[in-house]
C-alpha cells in the first residue's frame, strides 16, 4: 500500500485477494461537517477502487476561509468551494499540512478560482518531487499496464502524473520553518511544525480558541500510513500534541476524536512500532494494533480486517529498510533500539 503514491490503495488489495472492479463506481460528493462554530470538515474518503482523499478542515477567518488540506479528487475539491460559495467568502489562505497528494492536489484547483489565496506549508516536497514522486510517476507505467487494475484506478492514476508533472503548482507561497502562532486571514492559530515525522516536514495546527487540534497524517485511520515516514519522529511529534490541552482533533483520515481517543492511537502506535521492530511474528503486530484501535473503528469487523491487512504490510515494510520507511531522511535505527513505550 503506497499511501500518497500514484498507487495507493489497489496493491493491497491485490495481494490480499479482495476483488476489485472493472467498471468505474460513481463519485459520492462528501457533506461538509460543522465541528465547532466556524470550523468545518470535508471528510475525505477511500471510495471504492480509488485513491484516499484526506480530511479537510476550514476556518472562517475575519478576512476570508482558511482551508486546511486540500484533498485529491474534483468531487473533494468542488465541496470546499461549494462551501465557500454558500459562506459567501473567499478562501484567502491554504495551509498544507504535509506533501501527499491526498492533500495538496486540490491546490491549483483553489488557486484558479481564488487567484489571491496565499499557500503555507514547509519546503518538503521540494525533495519529494525529486525522490518519492518522481519514482511514483516512473512506476505507473506497470501499473497502467496490469489488467487486474480497474479503470477507475487507472483514472486516478492517470491524474496523479498529471499531478506530478505540474508539481511546482503545490509548492508553498510561504514555507513555514518553525512553529508559532500565525494569523491567516485575520484569525490567530498555533502552527506547528515537526520534522521527520509522516514526511521530511509537518504542520499541525492548534485553535486555541476552541481547543482544537488539526493533525493531518500524524492520526490515520484505520492505521498509520508509513511510506514516507521515520517512525521515531512521528512517535516524538505524538507526545507533543499529547501535551497541548485540546479537547477536540481532527485526523488527516478518519472522524473527529476526543482527547482520549488520540491517547489511545498514540499508545496503540507507539507499541505497534516497538513490536514491528522486534522479532516477533508480523500477523502478531499487525492484530494487535487492529484490536487496540477497534473503538477508534467503531467496532466494525471489516473495516478491522483492513487495519490488520495494512498493518501487516507496514510491518514488511519497516523491516525491509532498518525500521523507517526508504525515504525517511533522518539516520536508521541502531539494532536493539526501541520507540519509547510510556
Amino acid at each position: 500500500m503506497q499511501h500518497g503514491h500514484v498507487v495507493t490503495l489497489v496493491l493491497a488489495a491485490l495481494a490480499t485477494g479482495v476483488a476489485v472492479r472493472a467498471d468505474p463506481p460513481a463519485a459520492i460528493a462528501p457533506i461538509p461537517q460543522v465541528v465547532v462554530p466556524g470550523v468545518w470538515l470535508i471528510p475525505g474518503a477511500v471510495q471504492p477502487d480509488r485513491q484516499p482523499d484526506g480530511n479537510s478542515v476550514i476556518f472562517a477567518a475575519p478576512d476570508g476561509l482558511v482551508v486546511v488540506d486540500t484533498g485529491r479528487h474534483p468531487w473533494h475539491r468542488e465541496a470546499i468551494l461549494a462551501l465557500a460559495r454558500a459562506q459567501d467568502a473567499a478562501i484567502v489562505a491554504i495551509v498544507n499540512t504535509h506533501w501527499h497528494l491526498d492533500h495538496v492536489s486540490g491546490n491549483p484547483g483553489l488557486r484558479a478560482a481564488y487567484p489571491g489565496l496565499r499557500v503555507y506549508a514547509t519546503g518538503a516536497i521540494d525533495g519529494a518531487l525529486g525522490g518519492f514522486l518522481a519514482q511514483s510517476a516512473k512506476d505507473a507505467a506497470a501499473y497502467l499496464d496490469d489488467p487486474q487494475i480497474p479503470q477507475a484506478m487507472r483514472d486516478d492514476i492517470r491524474a496523479d502524473l498529471l499531478t506530478i508533472q505540474n508539481g511546482a503548482n503545490l509548492k508553498p507561497d510561504v514555507v513555514l520553518d518553525a512553529s508559532g502562532d500565525g494569523s491567516l486571514g485575520g484569525r490567530t492559530l498555533e502552527i506547528h511544525r515537526v520534522a521527520d515525522a509522516v514526511t521530511a516536514g509537518d504542520l499541525w495546527l492548534y485553535d486555541a480558541a476552541n481547543r482544537l487540534a488539526v493533525l493531518g497524517d500524524l492520526v490515520t485511520l484505520p492505521a498509520p500510513y508509513l511510506d514516507t515516514a521515520c517512525p521515531q519522529g512521528w512517535a516524538d511529534a505524538l507526545r507533543q500534541v499529547d501535551e497541548v490541552p485540546f479537547e477536540l482533533a481532527i485526523p488527516g483520515h478518519g472522524p473527529v476524536m476526543s482527547h482520549a481517543q488520540f491517547a489511545l492511537y498514540r499508545k496503540s502506535f507507539e507499541a505497534f512500532i516497538g513490536c514491528a521492530d522486534s522479532a516477533r511474528p508480523a500477523g502478531e503486530c499487525a492484530a494487535e494494533w487492529a484490536d487496540a484501535v477497534l473503538p477508534l473503528l467503531g467496532n466494525d469487523a471489516p473495516v478491522r480486517q483492513r487495519a490488520q491487512d495494512t498493518a501487516a504490510y507496514y510491518v514488511g515494510m519497516l523491516r525491509a529498510n532498518g525500521g523507517r520507511s526508504r525515504y525517511c531522511g533522518s539516520p536508521p535505527r541502531v539494532p536493539g533500539d526501541r520507540v519509547p513505550r510510556q
